[in-house]
């Protein structure tokens, strides 16, 4: 089984900081690319940024300059270090992360989701 597990949501302030931990763990052969999503009360569920096994990144254009994406391949872990904090930035933030599952006798790609971690930024 192979599952991912988030931490480090909280409550912040407007221009305050946090990062945001993402670690894979099970029958993992590859992770390939990973990513944070969002989802607002009454919104839709949306790409925060995204990260591929080469470390190449991407971001919503309502990020870009405050948050940044990384990976520890070692650690199976992504990051989202989130600087200069909105109110709008407030939702459940989702971990995603496309990986090669060792299901033996056999390999098999599996898109998973984490469980949600709240961040709530206060004005």
């Amino acid at each position: 089984q192979v599952q991912l597990v988030e931490s480090g949501g909280g409550l912040v302030q407007a221009g305050g900081s946090l990062r945001l931990s993402c670690a894979a763990s099970g029958s993992i052969f590859r992770i390939n690319a990973m990513g944070w999503y969002r989802q607002a009360p009454g919104k839709q569920r949306e790409l925060v940024a995204g990260i591929t096994s080469g470390g190449n990144t991407n971001y919503a254009d309502s990020v870009k300059g405050r948050f940044t994406i990384s990976r520890d391949n070692a650690k199976n872990t992504v990051y989202l270090e989130m600087n200069s904090l909105k109110p709008e930035d407030t939702a459940v933030y989702y971990c995603n992360a496309d990986i090669t599952a060792r299901l033996l006798p056999s390999y098999r790609n599996l898109e998973l989701w984490g469980q949600g971690t709240l961040v709530t930024v206060s004005s």
